[in-house]
């Protein structure tokens, strides 16, 4: 089963153009900064939002078509929309919020139904209480069961775990990873967390200023985002503008004043390097440059230090490099040092 979208939708100066795909056992991040269009385009999907133009189909059944004039109401386009606010009834406890959404079935069909619904979603020692009562992650588990008990064709999340601490957050992802692996239809995840994209979703698709990219896997994305924005939020912390070397197969970055080895990417703007592919090296190896360090901040784990090599210009970025705990520990000099990058980790970005 599949879910294609091809839409446009304009709020003003804003331009939503949005073409993507998701299948059945491949959950596909939307991934952006916020007011990039990721929420609106769900909601064009689920039915909330009009489209001004464009198509929507979930397996061959189309929900929307701006020349042929279909615009089925949600109600009829079997989508399960995981809203944000969750959207529970008040006035009804847990097990009544999930037996209402079942549908027509008689009394001792429903009772079962809905037992196997909330033992799914470990609620059975919740059925009596009413969401007020409820944690944060407790009136998650009860509006995704609310959601499956409708047998929607596709799975919208919108933001998921935005308003849980990092715990519950970690549990609650293992407990929606089993239900989106048993689950029958495709599954469209929004995110600005590339961590959470790159543990539950199997290809991502960037939205920069309502404009969508071609889907990759994590791992593609990260070796080559393509762009600036997209490298921004696959993690990268370096940046500067870019222009070709004085020879073949160099590359020149003014501001750092350095000339490293790489191939030229005709059309890029900006160089993009990873901090954690920045390492101490012995001079004269392959993109060997001599730095300062600036700046040094403590991780959980890592050292980041801010290194300014000898040739970068005045008002130039830091370099970020990353390094264990332990790595930074047995450097012989933490005030001077040489780094490199490897070619095959610059990144050459439009």
């Amino acid at each position: 089963m599949a879910l294609t979208a091809r839409i446009e939708k304009r709020f003003g100066a804003f331009h939503l153009a949005v073409d993507l795909m998701a299948e059945t056992g491949q959950p596909l991040a939307l991934l952006g900064a916020s007011g990039c269009g990721k929420s609106v385009t769900l909601k064009c999907i689920a039915g909330i939002e009009r489209p001004d133009r464009g198509r929507i189909e979930l397996d061959g059944r189309v929900l929307f078509d701006s020349e042929a004039g279909i615009d089925l109401p949600p109600q009829r386009r079997r989508v399960g929309f995981l809203f944000q606010s969750y959207a529970l009834f008040p006035h009804m406890t847990v097990e009544r919020n999930v037996a209402v959404c079942l549908g027509r079935m008689d009394k001792r069909r429903r009772r079962e139904r809905t037992a196997e619904l909330l033992a799914l979603l470990h609620l059975e020692d919740q059925a009596g209480l009413y969401p007020r009562q409820l944690s944060g992650g407790q009136r998650q588990r009860v509006a995704l069961a609310r959601i499956l008990a409708a047998e929607p064709w596709v799975l919208l999340l919108d933001e998921p775990f935005s308003a849980l601490d990092s715990f519950l957050k970690w549990q609650l992802e293992q407990e929606l990873r089993e239900v989106l692996e048993r689950f029958p239809g495709p599954a469209v995840w929004v995110s600005h967390d590339r961590g959470e994209v790159y543990r539950n979703c199997s290809r991502v698709c960037v939205l920069e200023d309502g404009k969508s990219a071609p889907a990759a896997s994590m791992a593609e994305l990260m070796a080559n985002p393509g762009t600036v924005a997209a490298a921004r939020l696959s993690g990268c912390k370096n940046f500067a503008p870019v222009r070709p070397g004085p020879a073949p197969g160099l590359v020149e970055v003014p501001a750092w004043g350095l000339v490293l080895r790489a191939p030229w990417r005709e059309g890029a703007a900006a160089l993009g390097l990873r901090a954690d592919r920045v390492r101490p090296e012995e001079a004269g190896a392959v993109n060997a440059f001599p730095c300062q360090v600036v700046r040094v901040t403590e991780d959980v784990s890592s050292v980041f230090a801010a290194l300014r090599p000898e040739a970068a210009s005045p008002g130039a970025p830091p370099l970020w490099m990353e390094l264990a705990k332990d790595a930074w520990a047995a450097l012989p000099d933490r005030e001077r040092l040489w780094a490199a990058v490897r070619p095959e980790d610059l990144m050459l970005l439009k």
